[in-house]
């Protein structure tokens, strides 16, 4: 099952997003590693969108990110399925663990579950 889908819009001045989403829109900052900082609350339902330079690990910036609860079983109905995995599966510094995928539209999906 989905957990949470995050938009990743890539920009070169992620400091440009603090003030319409955090002035603006009320957003808080909730994660900041310096190539990717993400907005929103602590409400019930998860709202977040982030802004990055990368994708970290050197990587492209995702279209999407999507957090599942079960990794490995998302994992292998990715690769059953005939999806070609772009990066991973790898367990980041930052306390995740991830794959990139493109969906059927061609689009950078990151998927991911925290460890």
């Amino acid at each position: 099952m989905v957990k949470r889908i995050v938009a990743n819009i890539h920009t070169e001045n992620i400091a440009k997003a603090e003030v319409f989403y955090k002035h603006i829109l009320g957003l808080d900052i909730l994660m900041d590693h310096g190539w990717i900082t993400t907005y929103g609350n602590n409400q019930n339902m998860d709202v977040q969108i982030s802004f990055a330079s990368g994708g970290g690990s050197g990587t492209l910036t995702p279209d999407l990110s999507i957090e599942v609860d079960n990794f490995e079983e998302t994992l292998n109905r990715t690769k059953e399925a005939g999806f070609v995995i772009d990066y991973g599966p790898v367990v980041e510094s930052w306390g995740v663990k991830r794959f990139f995928v493109r969906d059927p539209f061609g689009k950078l999906v990151n998927i991911l579950c925290h460890v």
